[in-house]
């Protein structure tokens, strides 16, 4: 069975940093396209950050220059590095695990940025 499970999710100021991983059973994390989503309250989920089986990565540009995606293979883990967080990256963060016809999703954590 394969399961992602998001964890380190939580509130946190306008400014702080927050860590975010994803903890894959059930598949070789490390063959996968993996990528990070997010969910404002209203709107449509959209993808903040991938990674790709060789390790580039691509970022939304509202994130570019603040966030990190990295993955440990060894840990079956992908990372979310969250720096100058703001308000509007208010969300539930998903991770997503893509290869050929699977598509993977964890349960989501969510991130609160406020005062």
């Amino acid at each position: 069975q394969v399961q992602l499970v998001e964890s380190g999710g939580g509130v946190v100021q306008p400014g702080g940093s927050l860590r975010l991983s994803c903890a894959a059973s059930g598949i070789m994390s490390s063959i996968y396209f993996m990528g990070w989503y997010r969910q404002a309250p209203g709107k449509q989920r959209e993808l903040v950050a991938t990674i790709t089986s060789g390790g580039i990565t691509n970022y939304v540009d509202s994130v570019k220059g603040r966030f990190t995606i990295s993955r440990d293979n060894a840990k079956n883990t992908v990372y979310l590095q969250m720096d100058s967080l703001k308000p509007e990256d208010t969300a539930v963060y998903y991770c997503n695990a893509k290869r050929q016809f699977f598509d993977y999703w964890g349960q989501g954590t969510q991130v609160t940025v406020s005062s």
